[in-house]
């Protein structure tokens, strides 16, 4: 079994400033972006939002079966992040960044140009354990703050991050683009986004890409900075 490079059984929070466990501040940007997908979610009402459609989402049609991709997306975000957490430090900064700059977009672009869409079916068109699971999802998710979808970019994060981990068995790497790839798709047919969504999310993810892992262009002395600071441990 892996030994990880951190013993966090040692952290206190006085201790968040010592170098082994800086990191952790980063998880900070998981608070920042609850409290405003809290804000955008209700304090925004559906007339004040543009309605996000395309021809494409009515040749798309729902499918519970891809519930399954939409909800791995969950395992595999935290997974990726607790693991990297304990066994790479760098992978996990990478990650965690890379996640942070989508969603201070995705935020911007919400609160800016609100969205919403209208693709839920009114009715499921089946009685089955799917089914019951998108129905949950819908209660607690409004369909709101939908253009770019994080989903997507976060699922970029996560197959890029893993791809460049030369560690993990190439089996798993492939896996987890293969994945990253379905997830995407997943979004449509579980009516959780429009193909617009989706297509917007790739230069969100492709501008986080360059942020994290691009090189710094001369006379960039923050991205310089932020560069080495997430390839060393």
């Amino acid at each position: 079994m892996k030994t990880p490079v951190v013993d966090y059984r040692e952290f206190r929070f006085s201790r968040l400033n010592e170098p082994r466990f800086s990191h952790l501040k980063l998880l900070g940007g998981w608070i920042v972006y609850f409290a405003l997908f809290f804000l955008t979610e209700n304090l925004i009402p559906f007339d004040h939002c543009h309605v996000i459609h395309s021809a494409l989402d009515d040749i798309i049609p729902f499918n519970e079966f891809f519930a399954i991709f939409y909800c791995y997306w969950f395992v595999l975000l935290v997974y990726s992040l607790g693991y990297f957490l304990l066994y790479d430090i760098p992978s996990f900064k990478r990650l965690q960044v890379f996640i942070m700059v989508t969603q201070a977009v995705a935020m911007v672009v919400y609160i800016v140009y609100p969205s919403v869409q209208y693709l839920r079916p009114d009715v499921l068109p089946r009685d089955n354990f799917l089914c019951r699971v998108m129905a949950f999802i819908y209660n607690f998710d409004t369909p709101s703050g939908v253009c770019p979808s994080l989903h997507v970019a976060y699922s970029m994060g996560l197959a890029s991050v893993w791809w460049k981990y030369k560690p993990a068995a190439k089996a798993w790497r492939i896996s987890v683009v293969v994945s990253a790839v379905v997830i995407s798709i997943s979004t449509t047919f579980v009516k959780q986004h429009s193909a617009v969504d989706v297509f917007a999310a790739i230069p969100v993810g492709l501008l986080a890409e360059y942020i994290v892992y691009g090189r710094p262009f001369a006379g960039s002395r923050l991205h310089s900075r932020l560069h080495a600071y997430l390839h060393t441990a």
